[in-house]
């Protein structure tokens, strides 16, 4: 392990001075892989909007630490709608470049961003942080507020992690075991329909490594075959959270929680096309997700009921919830209830809609499992939310990509 991630940082003074000396520092990888990074920067796609913009091109350690010390300094000040701008920013340093890739994911480079995020944390924990939370609460206004109960948002982490408002939420079908229900307040995809046990594939131009996601967990089997073994298995939903919305999670069945683990280490930073996440018209469609499984994450596995069409028991099976932290996450906590449930232990029952854990400030995402033909589409019932009629500020900045997708066009009926 690094001198860096021996002792986080408590300062940006003392950051910026470990950076400094991991660059000047012969035994360490760190200007070489900083320096290759550089060279690889790509161009920005045509009509990147210069607020999320950042050319690194020609970049040194002192414009690396200056935009460090600027991204701190901006913490305190954001708004909801720029909440993600300095992470696209840094994005663009990885942004189809191996080297990039390799500098943010390995090494003293993903020391310095865990360190980094670590520092974070420490800034959203501070009273200071105060100031931020109030500036919060009037971008979101009093209706999105009314969802929540009124706590302690003495910091901002408290108040981003802040508990919805008694029923606010109402649990669709808390009786009926074939009822899964969105584990958070979140933007839903399909992702892959024939997961694989270890070998990632591209399936509409998705891969993923459920293996590797679940940590090696001998229930990987079951998302990856069919009831025979055969290879060719389960589905896989995303279910990516807003930076603005609600982030504890929940079960989406009931059942018994078999395995759970909250402390899987992994990378912070590092996807190859982050504004291609938020930015393709319907977020995180034709992502490629294989990356994920490298990122922090915890994963809780539920043994469920299943249900035939007459409401008869049709035997026990398998929904794994997946919580993902990307980019200044660096928590992803579970209530102790759920915390580190392995080997041979007792399961735990858990109810639908019970909470699992939450993420503090950064983007995330849960993954959900199913097994083979379980779960093979969205479905919903007539007069249930399917959406919201955004304002136009909010759909622009997270929502559409008229400035890197060609238009969907379907050829007329002949």
């Amino acid at each position: 392990m690094s001198p860096i991630t021996d002792s986080f940082s408590k300062t940006i003074k003392e950051f910026l001075d470990n950076v400094r000396r991991l660059y000047n520092d012969k035994t360490s990888d760190f200007k070489d892989k900083f320096e290759k990074a550089i060279e690889g920067v790509q161009l920005r796609p045509d009509g990147t909007p210069d607020d999320v913009w950042k050319d690194w091109r020609g970049a040194d350690i002192e414009t690396l630490c200056s935009f460090f010390k600027e991204w701190y300094d901006w913490g305190l000040k954001q708004g909801v709608h720029e909440g993600l701008n300095y992470i696209e920013k840094f994005s663009w340093i990885n942004y189809q470049n191996p080297a990039g890739m390799e500098f943010v994911t390995s090494g003293s480079g993903r020391d310095v961003l865990a360190d980094f995020t670590n520092l974070q944390g420490l800034q959203m924990d501070d009273p200071s942080s105060a100031t931020l939370v109030q500036k919060w609460i009037k971008d979101l206004g009093p209706k999105t507020l009314a969802d929540y109960e009124k706590g302690d948002w003495s910091t901002f982490n408290k108040f981003f992690i802040r508990e919805l408002a008694p029923g606010a939420r109402p649990i669709d079908g808390r009786l009926d075991p074939s009822v899964v229900v969105a584990p958070t307040d979140c933007v839903v995809n399909m992702i892959v329909d024939e997961l694989t046990d270890e070998t990632p594939i591209p399936v509409k131009t998705v891969t993923m490594n459920v293996r590797q996601l679940l940590g090696g967990s001998k229930y990987a089997e079951h998302f990856t075959r069919d009831k025979q073994g055969k290879p060719g298995g389960g589905t896989a939903v995303s279910c990516i959270l807003m930076p603005d919305t609600y982030h504890r999670y929940h079960a989406p069945v009931g059942g018994e929680v078999v395995e759970a683990r909250d402390d899987i280490g992994g990378v912070y930073y590092g996807m190859r096309d982050f504004p291609a996440l938020l930015d393709k018209g319907n977020v995180g469609y034709g992502y490629d997700y294989g990356p994920f499984a490298d990122f922090r994450r915890g994963y809780v596995v539920i043994r469920t009921p299943y249900v035939d069409h007459e409401g008869n028991p049709d035997g026990d099976g398998y929904v794994a919830l997946v919580p993902v932290g990307l980019n200044s996450i660096g928590s992803v906590k579970f209530v102790e209830k759920f915390r580190n449930i392995t080997g041979d232990a007792v399961p735990v029952e858990v109810k639908k809609g019970e909470e699992i854990g939450c993420f503090q400030y950064g983007g995330s995402l849960n993954i959900l499992l199913f097994e083979k033909g379980r779960f093979p589409a969205l479905q919903l019932l007539m007069g249930q939310r399917i959406g919201v009629l955004e304002e136009v500020k909010r759909a622009e900045r997270l929502f559409e990509n008229f400035r890197r997708t060609q238009p969907r066009r379907i050829p007329p009926v002949s």
